[in-house]
């Protein structure tokens, strides 16, 4: 139980600002080969997930806080991540598992007020992806 809930965290604050990788703890997993496979890709993907909803969240609500010093963007940040998203829209969501700009890109999606289940969508669709493929190199390896 301790190994499914490392491997939870590990894949939600990954999917955060923060720079943590999950994929590590999944292979290592993997190769133990004493875990259900379909379990350890389910839980690695709902932590990541929910991590990308963390920071749609925060990016939804964060222009509420646009005028402050501290804020982490200038208004020309701003305009120009308007822009990219405008261009290439939810679709650039597929990218999400992407190191370095997939956490930021879940980020812009909720300044750009992307809906909710289109982002659930095609987030899930992206990262479970990721997994899928990973599991398989992995298990194709210890053959």
């Amino acid at each position: 139980m301790l190994a499914y809930a490392g491997l939870f965290a590990s894949a939600f604050f990954a999917a955060t600002l923060l720079p943590l990788q999950s994929e590590a703890v999944l292979v290592a997993l993997l190769v133990q080969g004493d875990r259900p496979v379909l379990a350890l890709l389910c839980i690695a993907t709902l932590g990541n997930v929910i991590g990308s909803i963390l920071n749609w969240v925060m990016g939804r609500y964060l222009l509420h806080f646009k005028d402050r010093r501290w804020f982490p963007a200038s208004d020309t940040q701003l305009d120009r991540a308007n822009d990219w998203y405008r261009r290439y829209g939810r679709w650039s969501l597929l990218a999400s598992w992407v190191p370095v700009i997939g956490d930021p890109l879940t980020v812009v999606a909720g300044l750009m007020r992307e809906p909710f289940l289109s982002f659930v969508a095609l987030v899930t669709l992206a990262k479970a992806g990721r997994y899928i493929f990973l599991a398989l190199v992995t298990l194709a390896w210890l053959q």
